[in-house]
């Protein structure tokens, strides 16, 4: 397992991730130095919000959309195909004071992300399953052809999976964690699932407690990985409730959650992690993952 931590300065902090992968190729499908970039323009989206005295979910929501809008990514333009090859969007947002939005399965928008924030902040409900392009629209949410979203990359990758050349890729998914100057956490995530898996299929991206969770003053954090497992596992919630209830510390957390709900189901994957007072955490135990962290305006990228 490799843990990444960041001391906080009580300041403004931000991470986010790219997604974690068994086998570093199905994460590098056309070479690092784009994710590199990639991670940097989405972090430098969340921090301009932040530096500017932005709010925690404005700033997670600025670098989750960034990374939808990005080919390379396993979310929005770029997501890995269903088996009938189409793209069917996850998506999901939480602020620290309890507040909770997600989508799934959805097939229209744009930006999923930004919808689950209209289903937080915009209706009674939590979770909003295939949405239709009426519901974006009343919303003011950008719907695009279900084309959109289709890359030639993820169409030869699902070949692969289906001929049996590749295994599918569990590990793709993006996200963000963010504190703000006010003390306010909130946490983004959004992936396209796995390749070549069973139209209508959910994982954990857009289930609270699993792919996604925050609370103020405990900690904010997002999920990547084998999604049924984060499921099982109530992976975010874990981390949350050792700090919450017994006083563990962040890392300690993280670290312990990972042993005890992933790795001993045989699963892999990572998360990261923003705490109520600053720190950073980033943690996975599959060969590899994509992060950028900081609390300033340029951060420290890990591939």
């Amino acid at each position: 397992m490799q843990i990444f931590e960041a001391a906080p300065d009580h300041g403004p902090s931000l991470a986010l991730h790219g997604g974690a992968g068994g086998r570093v190729e199905e994460l590098t499908l056309e070479g690092r130095a784009p994710y590199t970039d990639g991670l940097q323009a989405a972090y430098r989206a969340g921090w301009r919000v932040l530096a500017a005295g932005g709010g925690a979910l404005d700033a997670v929501c600025a670098s989750v959309e960034a990374l939808e809008n990005n080919p390379l990514f396993n979310a929005g333009r770029g997501a890995a195909l269903t088996a009938t090859g189409h793209a069917e969007l996850d998506a999901s947002v939480m602020t620290g004071d309890g507040h909770a939005g997600a989508v799934a399965a959805c097939k229209h928008a744009k930006n999923p992300v930004l919808l689950a924030r209209a289903v937080m902040e915009h209706t009674e409900h939590a979770l909003i399953v295939d949405p239709d392009a009426a519901f974006l629209e009343r919303h003011g949410c950008c719907s695009v052809d279900r084309g959109y979203f289709i890359t030639e990359s993820r169409r030869q990758q699902l070949e692969r999976v289906l001929d049996g050349r590749a295994v599918a890729a569990r590990h793709g998914t993006v996200g963000a964690v963010a504190r703000d100057a006010s003390g306010r956490v909130a946490a983004a995530t959004s992936t396209g699932g796995m390749v070549g898996q069973a139209d209508g299929r959910v994982g954990d991206s857009p289930i609270v407690g699993a792919g996604v969770y925050a609370r103020d003053d405990v900690v904010a954090i997002s999920s990547t990985g084998h999604g049924e497992a984060f499921i099982c596992g109530v992976v975010a919630y874990d981390i949350a409730a050792r700090i919450r209830y017994a006083g563990a510390g962040l890392a300690t957390a993280v670290r312990e959650t990972i042993e005890t709900e992933l790795a001993q189901r045989g699963s892999t994957g990572g998360v990261i992690a923003v705490g109520g007072d600053g720190r950073i955490v980033v943690a996975h135990n599959s060969p590899a993952m994509f992060s950028a962290r900081g609390t300033g305006p340029e951060p420290t990228i890990t591939t």
